[in-house]
């Protein structure tokens, strides 16, 4: 694995890096920079549409990945006003790494995962993501405002 720090906007990413951002199970999308997603890619239809929550839910997917164009949705918490605990967002972190493996992809791009509205410590998170992709030639950019 290889990392950097970059200042600027996620979604300026250089072609051919995979976006990353975390959000709920229910798919609200309502805030932060998963409201942007949403605005950018129309992602709460495309989650609902490719990754549908059952009827008889109010969530799904929580320790997922779930890869929608170029965009990895890390399914870290149930609910929207719930916070994601270093666990599950080690799942989602591991879930990511078998599909990049799973498909040759090489380049990722993400914000500080978890510590924006979400509160967890960057710190604890950048261990994390280091311990998961510590094994791979997966290039990782780390995009801060």
């Amino acid at each position: 694995m290889t990392g950097k720090k970059i200042k600027g906007n996620l979604f300026d990413a250089p072609e051919g890096y995979y976006l990353v951002h975390c959000i709920s199970g229910d798919y609200a999308l309502g805030a932060g920079i998963a409201k942007q997603f949403d605005r950018i890619f129309d992602m709460r239809s495309r989650l609902l549409q490719y990754y549908p929550i059952p009827k008889t839910q109010k969530f799904a997917n929580v320790g997922k990945a779930l890869l929608v164009f170029n965009v990895f949705n890390l399914v870290t918490k149930d609910r929207y006003y719930n916070k994601p605990t270093y666990d599950s967002l080690k799942k989602t972190l591991v879930d990511m790494k078998r599909q990049c493996i799973q498909r040759d992809i090489k380049k990722l791009a993400m914000p500080l995962i978890g510590c924006g509205l979400d509160r967890l410590e960057w710190s604890n998170v950048r261990k994390i993501i280091c311990k998961v992709f510590n094994d791979t030639d997966i290039d990782i950019l780390i995009y801060i405002l």
